[in-house]
């Protein structure tokens, strides 16, 4: 079978089928994402973040593959449900609500507002919905405004050690992709140049060619836990947005890059001894603060796969091909479920699945499907062009 027909048989017969089935609350509105093994829902709390997600993953389908209404109606589901219960007075989007929206938990970053805007972005395109449009305008220019202190005041850490995190500048590069239809061509390109400035001048460290999650504000590093933190599918997961912009920009160098950059963070980041992905590294090769940090996570992997399938897209790189079929065999072989359908979430180092669950307060209908799709396109490319080896 040839990897284009493997994903797009896996999104279309697999993966949305177990979201459709399993996560749709049709009385309150919006979608359960605390489901076990085999989709029995076992939390009824709502996390927004994940309803934006989901939201944007049936809206996406239904702009990119097919106008099915099952899927727009999916999809409404989720954006009414946000529109009338994911934020507060002030336009910022809560973490969490009960089942019927009731609120849980404030809204303490804005990476809630960052799925919101793109769930509301893709359904403005699919529906036509001009209040839906000019909301996903509105939430983006908060985001923008709450750029340089994204917690408020729930920002935990004194000014005493000032580091900036990747994060946001990560989600950026991505998200201002989404909403080019909903902002001024002026504003897409202003942040694209923040965006990978950020990116790949400032959190890319020229000397090891790894990503770091938190580095000083002149981009030197900080010799402590933070400093020297590596998230190693944060790293490479950015590194398929640089792709996106070099393609978009036909910037070649700004592709190589990036392709250069997922091979020094896979050699580094790599289990010898079980294989996989680390989940979080110490640069200096210290022991991690975060006690997951031997975890193979599905989204680490997903995104992997991802970014190796358009880098070798672009670069026909064989030292990328080489990693992909390392990753996508690993993957394919320790994450997916095919008794139960979709994929487990969280293994041990080892490789042994951790926790059974399909979805939970991470883990929704996101990474999986949108990993699906993008490496379907990717090798539908590779293949149709005779690319791939």
């Amino acid at each position: 079978m040839k990897y284009a027909t493997l994903y797009k048989d896996t999104l279309l017969q697999d993966i949305i089928p177990f979201w459709e089935t399993y996560s749709l609350d049709r009385k309150n509105g919006g979608y359960y994402t605390c489901l076990d093994t085999s989709g029995t829902i076992y939390d009824t709390d709502k996390f927004i973040w994940l309803q934006g997600r989901q939201a944007w993953t049936f809206s996406m389908l239904y702009n990119k593959v097919e106008q099915n209404e099952k899927w727009l109606d999916i999809s409404k589901n989720g954006i009414d449900f946000l529109r009338k219960y994911g934020m507060n007075e002030n336009g910022d989007f809560y973490f969490s609500v009960t089942n019927d929206g009731k609120p849980l938990v404030n809204a303490y970053n804005i990476f809630s507002d960052c799925f919101a805007a793109m769930a509301f972005s893709q359904y403005a395109i699919a529906s036509g919905d001009l209040e839906v449009k000019a909301l996903a305008k509105k939430v983006y220019t908060n985001i923008l405004k709450r750029i340089d202190n994204p917690k408020g005041r729930f920002e935990k850490n004194t000014g005493t050690r000032p580091l900036i995190g990747f994060s946001l500048p990560m989600i950026l590069s991505n998200l201002v992709l989404e909403l080019e239809n909903v902002l001024d061509p002026q504003d897409v390109e202003q942040t694209i140049d923040y965006s990978v400035n950020q990116v790949m001048n400032v959190f890319l460290d020229p000397e090891t060619g790894l990503i770091f999650e938190h580095v000083l504000p002149n981009g030197k590093h900080h010799d402590s836990f933070n400093g020297r933190l590596l998230n190693p599918g944060h790293g490479i997961e950015a590194m398929w947005f640089m792709i996106d912009i070099g393609v978009r920009r036909k910037n070649q160098d700004l592709i190589n890059k990036a392709t250069e950059t997922i091979l020094h963070i896979l050699k580094f980041s790599w289990d010898e001894k079980y294989g996989g992905i680390y989940y979080f590294m110490d640069s200096k090769g210290h022991p991690p603060q975060q006690l997951e940090w031997d975890q193979k996570l599905w989204w680490v992997h997903l995104e992997t796969l991802v970014a190796l399938s358009k880098s070798y897209q672009y670069t026909q790189n064989s030292a990328i091909l080489k990693w992909y079929t390392k990753v996508h065999d690993y993957a394919w072989n320790h994450f997916s479920d095919p008794e139960n359908g979709e994929w487990f979430g969280y293994l041990n180092r080892r490789g042994e699945v951790l926790l059974n669950l399909k979805g939970g307060k991470w883990k929704g209908c996101f990474h999986v499907p949108r990993a699906m799709y993008q490496c379907w396109k990717a090798f539908e490319n590779i293949e149709s062009n005779n690319n791939f080896k």
